[in-house]
């Protein structure tokens, strides 16, 4: 009886020690955040509280065409890698004369030649896109694309861009969305 339970104690230390050690890879598209106000610029004001945030996922362009290969024109993209991206105003906001009110939002988009529809969703935590559901829709607006004259950027990016207005830039490869907001 002695020998059975210690040969499955060992056996049970065996086991939980090879299934302990099984971790996922990482990530190839980094977690990153976007602030308005920029929270880690140097010039930020003390007690200056953010209006806006995004977390999203960088995916790497890695040589490969991106829109309109990688991500098609003409369908729902969950605006980055892995979980779709969210994006969470401390207060209400106005974008394209439409009314977003406070609180945390999916970010998806339909990326075009010349523009994109830019959508807020009320599902969240969800991996990619694969179950959006447009019925959830909170606002949907439309923000031109343009291509930009700098170097490609290898890696998809969102900031907001020093100054007093609250403009979200999304890039990556050679194409700019930009989309103002006002509080």
């Amino acid at each position: 009886m002695k020998k059975t339970t210690l040969l499955s104690f060992l056996f049970s230390l065996v086991v939980l020690g090879a299934w302990a050690q099984a971790f996922r890879p990482v990530d190839k598209s980094p977690m990153d955040v976007a602030y308005f106000p920029d929270h880690f610029a140097h010039d930020r004001k003390d007690g200056e509280k953010a209006m806006v945030r995004v977390i999203y996922s960088r995916p790497s362009k890695n040589g490969r065409g991106v829109f309109g290969t990688l991500v098609p024109y003409g369908k729902v993209w969950r605006t980055g890698a892995n979980e779709n991206t969210e994006i969470k105003f401390y207060q209400d906001a106005t974008i394209q004369g439409k009314k977003v009110k406070a609180g945390t939002y999916s970010l998806f988009s339909i990326p075009g030649e010349t523009e994109w529809t830019i959508i807020l969703n009320s599902d969240l935590d969800y991996w990619g896109a694969f179950k959006y559901k447009e019925a959830n829709d909170v606002v949907r607006f439309t923000a031109p694309s343009k291509k930009s004259t700098e170097a490609p950027l290898e890696n998809f990016s969102i900031n907001f861009p020093k100054g007093n207005a609250a403009v979200m830039r999304l890039g990556w490869d050679d194409t700019i969305v930009e989309v103002p907001i006002t509080f």
